[in-house]
């Protein structure tokens, strides 16, 4: 068994207060979900206004699968909000 485990930092610039980050959040969550039945969640960062940490994970038995998921996961969130990935780690473990 294999997990993918991402940490993406997200950048929302034009966010004046706590609410509309967190529909931002909700929104990129939605659509990840929704996409790709992936687990994500805000995992820190919760006070700042225009920034959020987003933990995301998937397990597959199959590596390629989970690196393509991966990339597909950063486009979707690029495509959805241009701009606003500042930065993103991953990481496969095996178990």
């Amino acid at each position: 068994m294999k997990i993918l485990v991402m940490k993406i930092l997200i950048g929302i610039p034009y966010s004046r207060s706590l609410k509309e980050k967190r529909s931002v959040v909700k929104r990129i969550k939605d659509r990840v979900w929704m996409k790709f039945r992936a687990s994500i969640s805000e995992v820190d960062e919760q006070d700042s206004q225009r920034r959020a940490i987003l933990g995301v994970s998937y397990v597959s038995n199959d590596k390629a699968l989970l690196d393509s998921i991966s990339s597909k996961i950063i486009d979707l969130i690029e495509q959805s909000f241009p701009g606003m990935i500042e930065d993103h780690h991953q990481i496969v473990e095996d178990y």
